[in-house]
């Protein structure tokens, strides 16, 4: 019995290629998704409640 180097080269080359595509698109989505975690904080609402208005009531 043989062994066909060729396949298995290929395979490996796939397999190769695979992880390194996937660990691309992964640091990717990670920085993504830390650029939207670092901005996406909601802003301090106003302290500012108007005397006269009644309905700013906290």
């Amino acid at each position: 019995m043989e062994i066909n180097w060729i396949v298995i080269g290929v395979a490996v080359i796939l397999v190769v290629l695979l992880i390194v595509l996937t660990i691309k698109k992964n640091q990717k989505e990670k920085k993504k998704l830390t650029d939207l975690l670092n901005n996406d904080f909601k802003k301090a609402e106003k302290d500012d409640l108007d005397a006269d208005d009644s309905a700013n009531e906290k």
